[in-house]
């Protein structure tokens, strides 16, 4: 009986689709417009800013690494993670500038979070000294500067699929 039988096929992993068409590039007309250069050289100098003080933050914690008071496990943590998101906060923005469009998605998305974070560890009582908090805190002031100017009506429609 189970000879009889002719071999059925194997049922597709994936079931045949449609592939989705990609998002129309951004034209160089869109991307070159005044306006979307002056977005874009803010971000790109708020995101610069960001990634020198948290370079500078960690040359200052070499300096003072034998001040427990001032420098523990914490600090060194913390500003590690802050100079690696800063550079990675920065390449977003210059493929963005250059019309990433994951790229932007991707700096909205980091920006938004280290706001975020940079709250919490400004209003954590006794994790980290006066001296890194108040770096945080200006930190925090220019990334939220760029959350505003990334989310802003003019890039959102920048970057919405066409």
């Amino acid at each position: 009986m189970n000879a009889a039988r002719s071999p059925r096929p194997a049922p597709s992993a994936h079931p045949a689709r449609s592939p989705r068409p990609a998002p129309a590039a951004i034209s160089a007309e869109h991307l070159n417009d005044p306006r979307s250069l002056a977005f874009f050289r803010g971000a790109k100098a708020l995101v610069g800013a960001y990634f020198g003080i948290g370079v500078l933050t960690l040359a200052v914690i070499v300096l003072l690494r034998d001040d427990s008071a001032e420098v523990n496990s914490a600090v060194w943590v913390r500003a590690t993670i802050v100079a690696v998101s800063a550079l990675v906060t920065l390449l977003c923005a210059v493929r963005a500038a250059r019309g990433s469009r994951a790229a932007y998605r991707r700096l909205r998305i980091i920006s938004a979070v280290t706001v975020v974070a940079i709250a919490a560890v400004v209003a954590l009582p006794g994790t980290f000294p006066a001296w890194l908090k108040a770096e945080q805190a200006v930190c925090g002031v220019f990334l939220l500067a760029v959350v505003a100017l990334i989310n802003g009506k003019h890039m959102r429609s920048l970057f919405a699929a066409r």
